[in-house]
């Protein structure tokens, strides 16, 4: 009998919890988000931001891309690497920008060479998660895009600011296992709390 992946199991139930919020938890939630990340001297000093465009019920950053818009930053948003399987490049994502559907249902912006950013021209990303801990340790869907793309970050020393988000119902009760595949967070950020990586 196949032994249950935990990591699996807590993907399941924390994704219920998110999905079992209502819209108005959801609209709460983003602005108390964007408060808190508002705070940090580092998005505000930050010129170039990587976030992503939520789904199955995952913080809605909404309000804080209209924010960073606003500020004059340069807004990015990741986009499935066309020829590198399992990686992300970061997409310049304006007002006007044309979006198009993944293969996974999600929105991104219909990629032109043009608006790519270097992984190495980010300040901060903020990045979806499932569950996290105390300790700022982030458990993803588990495809492993966000720490494949992001692994040269820590391997060349590179000054980007790795944030993970969430509701706080996402937040486990006891430490999470770290992967050595896994890329550690700066922060993770929720509507009421940071939690900074020990």
């Amino acid at each position: 009998m196949p032994v249950p992946d935990k990591r699996n199991e807590l993907r399941r139930h924390f994704r219920h919890e998110r999905n079992n919020l209502s819209q108005a938890q959801q609209t709460f939630a983003s602005e108390q988000l964007l408060m808190q990340c508002c705070a940090l001297t580092e998005y505000q000093n930050a010129r170039v931001v990587a976030c992503y465009l939520a789904q199955d019920g995952e913080i809605v950053l909404n309000p804080l891309i209209n924010d960073a818009w606003l500020k004059g930053k340069t807004v990015c948003l990741p986009v499935l690497h066309p020829f590198c399987k399992g990686h992300l490049i970061f997409v310049h994502y304006r007002q006007n920008s044309k979006m198009q559907t993944n293969r996974f249902g999600i929105l991104e912006p219909k990629l032109n060479a043009c608006d790519i950013v270097p992984v190495a021209k980010l300040d901060v990303i903020f990045t979806p998660l499932v569950a996290f801990d105390d300790s700022a340790q982030r458990l993803g869907m588990g495809g492993g895009f966000y720490d494949r793309t992001l692994a040269p970050v820590t391997r060349h020393e590179i000054p980007l600011q790795i944030y993970g988000v969430a509701h706080d119902c996402q937040k486990v009760s006891s430490g999470l296992k770290n992967e050595k595949w896994d890329i550690p967070m700066h922060k993770i950020i929720t509507p009421s709390h940071i939690y900074s990586h020990t």
